[in-house]
């Protein structure tokens, strides 16, 4: 169970990381730097907690598909991109292909 809660904590790192890695290009702070690096760092690291006990596909096909999901959303949500209703089904088949492999693992 610790497995899947830091694979899903390893998920939101990577959401935040590429939050930031969006802000950083715009503003070139610091700060935004320094949370894209620790973001990022904090993704890996619980990753690779994860990956001690889930087989290392299935890890990474879930850490992937939230990064990349949660990626678009917050593309969405925060910096203008398109809501279209396919966006939206692709992002909502990525998210039930994770909850499959977790289903089957």
């Amino acid at each position: 169970m610790m497995a899947w809660v830091s694979l899903v904590i390893a998920g939101l790192c990577e959401m935040a990381g590429v939050a930031m890695m969006n802000q950083y290009t715009h503003d070139r702070k610091l700060r935004s730097l320094l949370l894209l690096i620790l973001a990022f760092g904090a993704s890996f690291s619980f990753l690779s907690l994860a990956m001690e006990t889930l087989p290392m596909g299935t890890a990474y096909a879930i850490w992937t598909g939230i990064g990349a999901s949660g990626g678009a959303v917050i593309g969405m949500l925060f910096y203008g991109e398109s809501k279209d209703w396919k966006r939206i089904l692709f992002i909502a088949i990525v998210l039930s292909a994770a909850v499959g492999l977790k289903l089957v693992s």
